[in-house]
């Protein structure tokens, strides 16, 4: 990997940060939180070289190093979002329609934009502006089915330092024709990239058949067949996110016994696999994707958006389905993912399921790390970690500072900025080491 150098800085400041599973319970698992009032985070050359407490951490730092002060912030790792559809920046905020109708009022005829790749160029660059506006550093990210959305994205990203998943769209059917592949040709673009870019810096790719409905079984046969070849490779699609959706399955796939099976069939289903939304299934279906190691990614401001349902955390919870969260993007309604813990509360709250702040900041860092296999670089601020930070103000609006001025606990101001917060919440984001948000700078 190309090591990216930075100057050796220390933040200073309130700090948190998870170090295991906190639990469901309103006060954490010992050990699983690491909070400390004075802290300070010595980023040497993109990682983290030390962190601790400031004075005990002071008299250790180089004389001269530039300390950035962040007192009355709080510092935690950078958030993560696990399913996210860059192309659709442009069309959130569409209105009123269901999955199939909204892919094709809307979503299609954006995506065949993306074949102009100066087009592709910048909305990657405004994509990537949004995403650390709202302190996420790292994302699984679907292109189009071109393949120079893909490196029009990784090319950004790579610019800017990040972390980042990504991989170019498999459709070889039921799609307009500037958007479907050739059944093998867009494997053989996906191998392309896969040289091109995984691994690459803090890059890696996502094999992307869109869904089950817009691929013939040759494709997700040979998507199989690279999957097994290459098992550090991660895989994402979509999953019973809507009824009329499943309904087309089954009329496409007859052989099949529910929708899961089809991904089964070929191989789909393995430890690095993230299936969006997952609303309507069973709990046969969730035990199998538990068992394969896959996940499911819960979009819940999509999920609310276009009416699909409510997902049920605590179904997946009791088989030890692994879950992470996501903003989805076009479908949903912020790419920011205080904004995604905020309706993931408000969908448990319907289900009897309430959220703690302790499990949903888990979640949007150490938690979503771990489900993507990615927790051995990002999601803690540890000794040895990538440098992601997000810097967040409890004060940033009027509303929140006068609610954050009764807080009495830690648990009540995370609270308050996960109900609370927006954008304006992000003081600054640092990934690999570089601050690539300010929200004061001129």
């Amino acid at each position: 990997m190309t090591a990216i150098s930075t100057p050796a800085r220390v933040l200073r400041g309130p700090l948190l940060s998870f170090a295991a599973d906190p639990g469901d319970g309103d006060t954490p698992a010992p050990g699983s939180v690491r909070h400390l009032e004075d802290g300070a985070v010595w980023m040497v050359n993109g990682h983290i070289h030390a962190v601790g407490d400031y004075v005990e951490l002071a008299p250790h730092l180089p004389a001269g190093i530039n300390v950035v002060d962040y007192s009355g912030k709080l510092m935690m790792p950078g958030f993560i979002d696990s399913h996210v559809h860059y192309s659709q920046l442009d069309i959130m905020a569409s209105y009123g329609r269901q999955l199939l109708d909204w892919l094709n009022d809307y979503t299609f005829p954006e995506e065949c934009r993306f074949a102009d790749r100066v087009h592709a160029d910048a909305v990657a660059e405004a994509f990537l502006d949004e995403t650390l506006r709202v302190g996420t550093t790292t994302a699984q990210v679907f292109c189009t089915s071109h393949p120079g959305s893909v490196d029009a994205f990784f090319s950004a990203a790579k610019r800017r330092g990040l972390r980042m998943l990504a991989g170019k769209v498999l459709m070889d059917r039921n799609a307009p024709d500037g958007l479907t592949d050739d059944t093998l040709g867009g494997l053989a673009d996906s191998e392309r990239l896969i040289g091109d870019w995984h691994g690459k810096d803090r890059l890696g790719y996502s094999l992307t058949p869109r869904f089950a409905p817009t691929s013939t079984r040759e494709q997700l046969e040979a998507t199989g067949a690279v999957l097994r070849n290459a098992p550090d490779l991660h895989l994402q699609t979509h999953l019973s996110e809507n009824e009329g959706e499943i309904a087309w399955v089954s009329e496409l796939f007859p052989e099949s016994r529910d929708y899961l099976d089809v991904y089964e069939r070929y191989g789909l289903v393995g430890p690095r696999s993230t299936f969006a939304h997952g609303i309507h299934l069973d709990q046969g279906m969730r035990q199998r994707l538990a068992d394969g190691g896959a996940s499911i990614a819960f979009c819940p401001t999509s999920n609310l958006f276009l009416g699909s349902g409510l997902f049920d955390r605590q179904a997946c919870h009791d088989v030890g389905l692994a879950t992470s969260l996501a903003s989805d993007v076009g479908g949903g309604t912020d790419l920011s993912g205080l904004a995604t813990l905020k309706g993931a509360y408000q969908v448990g709250q319907l289900l009897g399921q309430p959220l703690t702040a302790w499990q949903g900041f888990y979640r949007l860092t150490l938690g979503n790390a771990k489900t993507l296999h990615l927790d051995q670089h990002i999601g803690q601020i540890r000794e040895g970690g990538e440098a992601d930070i997000v810097v967040l103000d409890p004060q940033a609006t009027p509303l929140l500072a006068r609610r954050t001025a009764r807080c009495q606990t830690l648990a009540e101001t995370l609270f308050a900025l996960m109900m609370l917060g927006d954008d304006r919440s992000v003081y600054a984001t640092w990934a690999g080491g570089q601050r690539v948000h300010a929200r004061d700078a001129a």
